[in-house]
């Protein structure tokens, strides 16, 4: 049984899981609706929206952004070039089914978008191939599918109450390859994996692709899927700079939302898109259960920032170039791999309080950092240097991070009580999603939580 399994069936007999069976999930009673109200115009909104629509149901998507998207948000760096960044979510997965489904139903073409990894460690550059994991470290990744596999449940479910970097101690895995685990895993959850579920990360892992879904990326940026999806709907439908302030479902089979900007929409029902922090700020008429507000307040978003430096030429030579380094730049990989033009763009990512750091620091202490860190690669690179840019989700207004960051002790509980309908509102995103964290969840918890009213 895999992780996407094992979510729908964990009421396992003596663990500590409070996970919910499936039957709740299902939106018991409900009539078809007549008109659904969407908060959030990102993936998961869109992906409701549009099986909404398919089905013939009246939708209104409102999104506080004047854009939609979300946390998907390609972006042109260069008005010279044609090159195209991603800001936001980067990969699609080999696993990714319905992404790849709906790139097929669109006629959008993915590319390949998968790497190898250099590495700079005390100063030292190391070619990709060229540097290993002690043998300790190998033998367990080479093994982990199958160690992963062996566990019962029972025992997989008790992961959750370790972080991934004490589990990794306890299979006898020395300190220099857990701090190397932590440089490159962290790349992963956004925050060190000293604070990482080991559950999450075990079954990442274990489940994913050969490259951890970091596999495709979608022709012309992922955006190009949200437009045409946007599209599909109409987007007369999708109202763009319409902040949600109040939801009141007093009334019953009623939805009446308000935005900051004096509209007021009337509904049957209603699905929430929308990261924790911005549900948080909405004012829920009846207020939302205790546990769910406590659910809300203990789950972080991962504190990711992008930073990238769009060059005259491509110095670093190959396409498939990305490097790991232990200085606060943290890793950079080929940000306009597969683009024709002579120009290209290294983006520098950076999380936790790398990323912190780098966002508060002067623009000049940021470029030397980041120049710093290409250094024992690559000399000075800063005659090549165009334009330098930063992105920073950890202080996103609406989510104040990239994606949902689960902890110890999370994984079941949180989740579970954030996936509880509230009256007439179903609720989903990446944060509620098997695939957490990738659009591919997205789309699928969008997705979901539409089915529930057909």
């Amino acid at each position: 049984m895999n992780r996407r399994e094992f979510l729908r069936k964990s009421a396992i007999a003596g663990t500590v899981l409070s996970a919910v069976p499936e039957s709740t999930f299902s939106w018991q009673g409900a009539k078809k609706p007549k008109h659904v109200i969407i908060l959030g115009a990102g993936f998961a909104g869109l992906a409701a929206g549009l099986k909404l629509t398919k089905a013939g149901i009246r939708v209104t998507i409102l999104e506080a952004r004047k854009r939609i998207g979300g946390r998907v948000f390609s972006f042109r760096p260069d008005q010279s070039s044609d090159n195209v960044i991603e800001l936001g979510a980067e990969w699609v997965g080999a696993s990714h089914t319905r992404m790849i489904e709906l790139c097929k139903e669109f006629n959008l073409t993915l590319e390949d978008n998968r790497f190898e990894t250099d590495l700079i460690r005390s100063g030292v550059h190391s070619k990709t191939g060229t540097w290993t994991f002690g043998p300790e470290m190998e033998i367990f990744w080479k093994d982990k599918v199958k160690i992963w596999e062996s566990m019962t449940e029972k025992e997989k479910a008790k992961l959750d109450k370790t972080d991934w970097w004490r589990f990794l101690s306890n299979q006898g895995i020395p300190y220099e390859d857990l701090f190397m685990r932590d440089l490159i895993d962290s790349t992963d959850f956004g925050e060190s994996i000293r604070h990482t579920s080991a559950y999450a990360a075990f079954a990442e892992y274990a489940e994913s692709s050969d490259k951890n879904e970091m596999d495709f990326k979608i022709k012309g940026g992922n955006s190009k899927l949200i437009d045409v999806m946007a599209n599909a709907i109409g987007k007369n439908h999708i109202l763009l700079d319409h902040k949600v302030v109040s939801v009141n479902q007093q009334q019953k089979n009623n939805i009446m939302v308000s935005c900051a900007n004096g509209v007021k929409l009337e509904g049957d029902y209603l699905i929430c898109t929308l990261p924790t922090k911005a549900m948080y700020d909405v004012i829920w008429s009846p207020g939302l259960p205790k546990e769910t507000i406590e659910a809300i307040q203990s789950l972080q978003y991962s504190r990711i920032g992008k930073f990238p430096l769009v060059f005259s030429e491509k110095f670093w030579e190959r396409d498939d170039f990305d490097m790991i380094t232990d200085t606060p730049a943290h890793y950079f990989y080929h940000g306009t791999k597969n683009q024709s033009s002579n120009t290209g763009v290294l983006m520098c990512y950076a999380t936790g309080d790398k990323a912190d750091v780098l966002s508060a620091v002067s623009q000049k202490q940021r470029l030397d950092i980041i120049t710093d860190a290409l250094y024992p690669a690559f000399g000075d690179v800063r005659k090549y240097l165009k334009e330098d840019l930063l992105y920073y989700w950890g202080r996103d207004e609406f989510s104040y991070g990239a994606y949902a960051f689960y902890g110890k002790n999370q994984w079941f509980d949180v989740m579970a009580t954030l996936k509880k309908p509230f009256r007439n509102t179903l609720f989903a995103g990446e944060h509620l999603a098997d695939w957490q964290g990738f659009m591919e969840g997205a789309v699928n918890s969008g997705e979901d939580a539409a089915q529930h009213l057909l």
